[in-house]
């Protein structure tokens, strides 16, 4: 129970740092990608500012050797490059230039009332379905006939 409590006041926290720095209006986001144009360099500042809450995040709960509610730190144990990886990430960037959200502000945006997030948000859904539904192997069978 309290993994889920502490997990549900962290995507508060997130949520609520979204909608201050103003991530959640896809205005600002494509502002932040258009550097010919109407340039936003907000976002950079807000990244950069949660790249530094994050180091001196890490660096604290590294020195406790293990976290708060479990007993050991669980990893990710696969560290390669693979196509559903590299094709996910592509998908990803893709919609997050032509609709200047990504997941967690896209969310955030709902209440909000945000242009445009009535068509992302279920088509975020239903790309993630499909996603899943997709053969493990099908990308990795396309790459190496190539």
């Amino acid at each position: 129970m309290a993994r889920i409590i502490l997990g549900l006041v962290a995507g508060l926290i997130f949520g609520l740092g979204l909608v201050i720095s103003g991530m959640s209006n896809p205005a600002k986001v494509l502002n932040f990608l258009d550097l010919f144009g109407t340039w936003d360099p907000s976002l950079a500042f807000v990244m950069g500012g949660a790249v530094l809450v994050t180091l001196v995040g890490y660096r604290l709960v590294w020195a406790r050797g293990a976290p708060l509610i479990d007993t050991r730190f669980e990893l990710p144990a696969k560290t390669d490059l693979d196509p559903r990886l590299l094709s996910g990430a592509a998908v990803f960037g893709v919609g997050w230039g032509l609709g200047g959200f990504c997941p967690g502000p896209a969310l955030t945006a709902i209440p909000l009332g945000a242009s445009g997030t009535m068509i992302f948000v279920p088509a975020m859904l239903i790309g993630m379905w499909l996603a899943r539904q997709a053969p493990a192997g099908l990308l990795t069978a396309r790459s190496a006939q190539s």
